[in-house]
C-alpha cells in the first residue's frame, strides 16, 4: 500500500510541479530507481518548533517551493484566525534556493491579503528576530539551514515576540498544513503585483542600521578596541555576516580585520567548507592558515546565516579553536567581573544556559551573585526567559545567555542567538585583556586553575534516511528500559529524563518533578562530578551525545571525557 502511495504522489509531481524546471528534471532522472523515489516521498518535511529543514529537491521530503508554499499557506491561514489582519517579516541567507524560496512564500502572504517586509538581500537570522518586533510583525520567516551542509534549505518561523515559534502555535500551524492540498489549495499573486499592490515591501536599508544600533548598545567597555592593536580574521564561511559583523567591528574601532577571501562572499555550495559550521575544525583551516600569515590576534567563523560563532586563539605554539562552551565561559566571565566592576551591573541579575551547556557556568555566576537559568536545548527557551523577564518590566536583569553549540546573546533586543552582538563582545574582550597583558588562551586556562577543568565534548552520529529515524527511535527507548549503573567505572548517581519530567536521586532514592516542557533528553551525573546527557537532534537526522568530565589537570580530564565517550558509543550499540 506505501508503495502503491508513493508511486502516486510521484506521478503527481510529475505531472504538476512544473514552476521549478530542476524539479521535474530530477523527478524524470529517478524514476527507475525506487529507493530514490521513496527516500523523495515516503513522508512530508515535519514543521516544528524549528520550522522545516531538508534536502534541497522534489518530493514531499524534500525542501522545493511547493512545501514552501504549501507551508505558508498553512501559516497564512493560522494567521488569519488568529489575528485578522497580520504582517509577516520574511529574510533569507546564503543557502542554495534560499531568496526563491522567500520571494514565494511572500507571494502567498500577499495573495491571503497578508502584510510582507521582505529583504532586499541576505541577512543574518538575528536581524530577521529583530525585524518582526521592530516592524511589528505578528510572525517571520527565516530561509536557512544554518550551518548544514550544502545540500539542505530551511524554513524557520517566529512569532510576534521575535522568539522561534511555541510548542502550541506550531501545533496549530501544522494542523493547518495538513488541511492544505499542496498544488490545489495554494492562494499566489505574482510578486511585482504584491510589490505595486503595496503588500510586499522592500525593508527599508535604514533598519539594519537601527539594529546595528541595538546590538553596539550591548558593549561593557566602550572604546576599548581603539588603539588596542587588535588583529582580527574573520570569515562569514561564505554566509549571510560579512556586511553587518564588519560593520560593527568598524564602529567599536577594530581597524585590523582581513577576511578570508575564497569564503567572503554569499555561495550557497561552499566549496571551500563542505561542513560550514565553526564547531568544526575543517570549515576553518583557510581561516587559521591566513591568521598565521598574518599574526592574527584571534580568528572569528560565523556559520552562514550568522547565528553562530566559533573563534580560535593565538597561543605561544599556534591557534586553538576554543570550543563553544568555553567562549561562552569566557564571556560570561567577562560581562559579569566587568559589569560588577564599573557598576553596570544590575540588581538581581539574570544569565540563562540550556541543560546540556557546562556546568562552570554555575561556578562563575555564583561568584558574581547572578541567578543561572538552565532551560531546555533551543535558544527559543532562553528567549522565552527574556520574554517572561520583559512581562514584568525586569528585562534589564539580563544580562548574558548562551548555549554550548556556539549560540550567544547580550542584550533584549533580539530574542535568538546572534553572531554579530557575539562578534563584537569577543573582540571586546580580546582588547580589554589585551591592554591588561592577557591573551583569551591565558585568561582561559586562569579560569580552568580556579574552578577546575571541566572539559565538556559533543558527539554527534548521523542516521539518514527512513531506516535511520527508525534506529535512533530504537536507541532512545533501549536507553529508557536499560539505564546504565555506570559510564567508564564511574557510577551513576542521578538521572532525568526530560521526556518523563522525572528527576530521580538514586543515592537518596527520591523523585521530583522537572519543571520545563517535555523533550527527548536523557541524562545521568556521575559520581565524579561528571555527566552524560543524550539527545536527538530537533533539526537534523542525528542523536548528540553531551559528555562532561572534571579533573584536576587538562589532560587527566580529556583523557577521561575519551573513556566516557567510548563508554556510551558501545553502551548505544553505536561502535
Amino acid at each position: 500500500m506505501g508503495e502503491i502511495n508513493v508511486k502516486n504522489k510521484f506521478n503527481l509531481w510529475l505531472e504538476n510541479a512544473v514552476d521549478d524546471s530542476d524539479l521535474i528534471a530530477e523527478l524524470k532522472s529517478v524514476a527507475d530507481d525506487e529507493n530514490e523515489v521513496y527516500e523523495r516521498f515516503y513522508r512530508e518535511l515535519e514543521f516544528g518548533t524549528a520550522g522545516l529543514r531538508g534536502v534541497i529537491g522534489a518530493g514531499t521530503n524534500r525542501m522545493n517551493i511547493y512545501v514552501v508554499r504549501r507551508t505558508t499557506q498553512g501559516l497564512a491561514n493560522f494567521l488569519k484566525k488568529k489575528y485578522g489582519e497580520a504582517a509577516v517579516a520574511i529574510s533569507y541567507d546564503s543557502r542554495i534556493k534560499a531568496d526563491y524560496f522567500a520571494q514565494e512564500a511572500a507571494r502567498v502572504l500577499a495573495a491571503n491579503g497578508i502584510k510582507v517586509y521582505i529583504s532586499r538581500e541576505l541577512q543574518p537570522t538575528p536581524v530577521l528576530s529583530f525585524l518582526v518586533r521592530e516592524l511589528k510583525c505578528k510572525s517571520g520567516i527565516m530561509v536557512t539551514a544554518s550551518h548544514n551542509p550544502a545540500k539542505y534549505n530551511g524554513y524557520k518561523c517566529y512569532g510576534e515576540d521575535g522568539c522561534q515559534m511555541t510548542d502550541v502555535n506550531a501545533g496549530t500551524v501544522y494542523d493547518e498544513i495538513q488541511k492544505v492540498d499542496i498544488f490545489n489549495d495554494v492562494k499566489l499573486v505574482d510578486f511585482e503585483e504584491g510589490i505595486k499592490s503595496g503588500l510586499i515591501e522592500w525593508v527599508d536599508e535604514s533598519v539594519y542600521e537601527t539594529y546595528l544600533d541595538n546590538v553596539q548598545a550591548q558593549t561593557v567597555n566602550k572604546d576599548i578596541c581603539k588603539n588596542a592593536g587588535l588583529k582580527v580574521v574573520y570569515t562569514p564561511l561564505n554566509g549571510a555576516g560579512n556586511k553587518l559583523v564588519r560593520k560593527i567591528l568598524a564602529r567599536i574601532g577594530v581597524e585590523d580585520i582581513t577576511v578570508v577571501p575564497e569564503q567572503e562572499n554569499p555561495d550557497g555550495n561552499f566549496t571551500t567548507c563542505p561542513y560550514p559550521n565553526p564547531e568544526i575544525r575543517e570549515a576553518l583551516d583557510l581561516g587559521l592558515k591566513l591568521s598565521e600569515k598574518v599574526g592574527a590576534d584571534l580568528l572569528l567563523a560565523t556559520d552562514p546565516d550568522s547565528d553562530r560563532v566559533g573563534i580560535a586563539v593565538k597561543t605561544d605554539d599556534g591557534y586553538r579553536l576554543l570550543t563553544g562552551n568555553e567562549t561562552g565561559i569566557l564571556l560570561m566571565d567577562y560581562v559579569l567581573s566587568c559589569r560588577k566592576a564599573n557598576g553596570t551591573l544590575p540588581k538581581k541579575p539574570v544569565a540563562v544556559k540550556t541543560i546540556v551547556t557546562s556546568k562552570l557556568v554555575e561556578r562563575i555566576c555564583e561568584k558574581y551573585g547572578c541567578e543561572l537559568r538552565n532551560v531546555l536545548t533551543g535558544f527559543k527557551y532562553i528567549g522565552e526567559q527574556i520574554l517572561g523577564l520583559e512581562k514584568n518590566g525586569e528585562e534589564s536583569r539580563y544580562v548574558f545567555g548562551f548555549e554550548e553549540s556556539y549560540g550567544y546573546l547580550a542584550g533584549t533586543y533580539v530574542r535568538d542567538k546572534d553572531a554579530v552582538v557575539a562578534s563584537m563582545l569577543i573582540c571586546e574582550m580580546a582588547a580589554y585583556y589585551r591592554k591588561n597583558g592577557k591573551s583569551l588562551y591565558e585568561v582561559m586556562n586562569s579560569v580552568y586553575e580556579e574552578y577546575g577543568y571541566y572539559i565538556n565534548r559533543t558527539l554527534s552520529f548521523e542516521f539518514e534516511g527512513a531506516s535511520g529515524m527508525e534506529k535512533m527511535a530504537n536507541i532512545m527507548s533501549n536507553l529508557r528500559d536499560n539505564p546504565p549503573a555506570e559510564v567508564s567505572g564511574i557510577e551513576v548517581v542521578a538521572t532525568a529524563d526530560y521526556k518523563l519530567s522525572v528527576a530521580k536521586d538514586l543515592k537518596a532514592d527520591t523523585e521530583e518533578v522537572i519543571n520545563l516542557p517535555k523533550s527527548n533528553v536523557l541524562s545521568y551525573s556521575l559520581a565524579d562530578g561528571g555527566a552524560v546527557i543524550v539527545r536527538p537532534s530537533g533539526t537534523e537526522p542525528k542523536i548528540k551525545l553531551y559528555l562532561t568530565s572534571v579533573g584536576k589537570t587538562r589532560e587527566e580530564s580529556l583523557a577521561l571525557c575519551d573513556k566516557l565517550g567510548k563508554d556510551m558509543e558501545t553502551k548505544l550499540g553505536l561502535l
